[in-house]
């Protein structure tokens, strides 16, 4: 996969993040709400009347809503690879990008916990020297975790050999 600039632009080229993410994250959210409703509605059914069960609708509404966000979220993280740093641009309504420049990378992780490697995902975590710099790449596919960590340390060598 190539990425980055390429001839005598500046313009990055922009990498969106996988689907695989946005699955997991609505997977989860289902997971989550549809239990809720049934047991909001069966409590609230016994405990105060059949009228009161309907006020279980209020967890289908959050799974709507979070389906929604959760889209929209997922279309806002990117990342780009530039000659002397890497870009990462998030957020809907309040953006952030960060620009991590390859030789005050300390440290490159790939992390995948239980649930991302059962869907076949990982994140990518760099560490610079100022805490609040430190960025994260996630749902990438396993190999172009690597990839990227490999490019990324290989970079960050290059560019602090010559501080």
């Amino acid at each position: 996969m190539d990425t980055g600039t390429r001839g005598e632009t500046d313009r990055p080229e922009w990498v969106g993040l996988p689907g695989g993410l946005r699955g997991v994250r609505r997977l989860l959210l289902v997971l989550w709400t549809v239990p809720l409703t049934v047991v909001t509605g069966v409590s609230l059914g016994l405990a105060a009347g059949p009228w009161w069960a309907v006020l279980a609708v209020f967890w289908p509404a959050v799974l709507a809503w979070g389906w929604v966000l959760i889209g929209r979220n997922w279309r806002s993280w990117r990342y780009a690879e530039r000659a002397d740093d890497l870009l990462i641009s998030r957020g809907v309504l309040w953006r952030e990008e960060t620009v991590v420049p390859y030789g005050r990378m300390q440290l490159v992780e790939v992390t995948s916990g239980p649930l991302e490697r059962r869907f076949g995902l990982a994140s990518v975590q760099l560490h610079t020297a100022a805490a609040a710099t430190d960025a994260r790449i996630p749902g990438l596919a396993p190999a172009e975790a690597e990839r990227l960590r490999d490019r990324l340390t290989a970079l960050g060598e290059a560019r602090s050999a010559g501080l």
